[in-house]
């Protein structure tokens, strides 16, 4: 974590030193999204040593779990927070939703090996249906019609397609893939890493100094995300009798930090961003010290 806390603050320097920032950290977050982190999870079926297959229906039954009852435990802490109507929404997006997609697929290669990429490519499934469906409904306050709830583009997507078809290389037991496609996707894979925490650095050092500091919301919802909600649905996974090794990925995965996506609807349907964008960075920020804790008391 300090490794890659590192990355993040040279991020932070480029943003203030004007080498990140606005149309560059735009479309460096869609090649990394589009191209790198595709490439990634279709690496980590590639390696040679597949990934056990048995674990593809469990991570997907508890990855359902887990938003179901983080949706329903977010709607109940949201209305104890606060009495703000328009800020009940934003809040529950951030204590449901986690950012997989940057920091979870690099965290979770640094903890449990890069082969672990494909087990949470399989999470994010659940999760990115979840974002585009209940999140949106979350941050518009269920208004507008279903059209522009949920758009079934996502489904098809480059991350999905890559995870749909890393599911199935290792469902069926494709052990070789030539060294010209699977070494190119290895190498464009690696840049997600690096480049993901650059772009998180980077619009960090574009917030004002008030989102730096946080409010007292801002950081009971902190404590949420990243504590108390993904050490409730670890003890609950374990006392199910989920495998503990998918039941510790999936814990993994939802500590991670407020998710991206946030701002990106609240800029999308109009809402203010100040609130996302403060919890964005103070999750991102402390998650820093939570998740290595949270590894410990596995």
């Amino acid at each position: 974590m300090i490794t890659l806390f590192v990355i993040v603050v040279v991020g932070y320097a480029a943003g203030k030193l004007r080498y990140m920032g606005g149309d560059f950290d735009r479309k460096l977050s869609s090649l990394v999204i589009n191209w790198t982190c595709p490439a990634l999870i279709l690496s980590s079926s590639m390696t040679g040593d597949l990934p056990d297959r048995q674990y593809i229906l469990p991570l997907l039954g508890i990855s359902v779990l887990t938003y179901v009852v983080l949706t329903a435990l977010a709607w109940g802490f949201s209305r104890l927070l606060t009495k703000r109507i328009e800020h009940r929404g934003i809040l529950s997006f951030a204590m449901v939703f986690g950012n997989v997609g940057f920091m979870g697929y690099p965290v979770v290669a640094s903890i449990f090996g890069h082969q672990a990429v494909f087990y949470a490519a399989v999470l994010n499934v659940v999760n990115t249906f979840a974002v585009f469906t209940i999140g949106t409904m979350m941050i518009t306050g269920g208004e507008g019609s279903d059209r522009e709830r949920f758009n079934k583009k996502v489904l098809y997507s480059t991350p999905m397609l890559s995870a749909y078809l890393s599911m199935l290389i290792v469902a069926l037991g494709i052990d070789y893939i030539p060294g010209y496609v699977s070494q190119p996707l290895t190498m464009i894979g690696n840049i997600t890493v690096p480049a993901a925490l650059l772009i998180i650095g980077s619009s960090m050092s574009q917030l004002p100094l008030r989102a730096l500091l946080g409010t007292p919301v801002v950081y009971a919802t902190t404590l949420l995300r990243l504590a108390v909600l993904p050490l409730g649905v670890h003890f609950l996974c374990r006392a199910l009798g989920f495998d503990p090794f998918v039941t510790n990925i999936n814990t993994v995965v939802i500590a991670m930090p407020v998710a991206t996506y946030g701002t990106i609807l609240c800029l999308k349907y109009g809402r203010d961003t100040t609130l996302i964008a403060e919890l964005t960075f103070i999750t991102t920020l402390l998650s820093m010290l939570t998740i290595p804790l949270l590894v410990i008391l596995f």
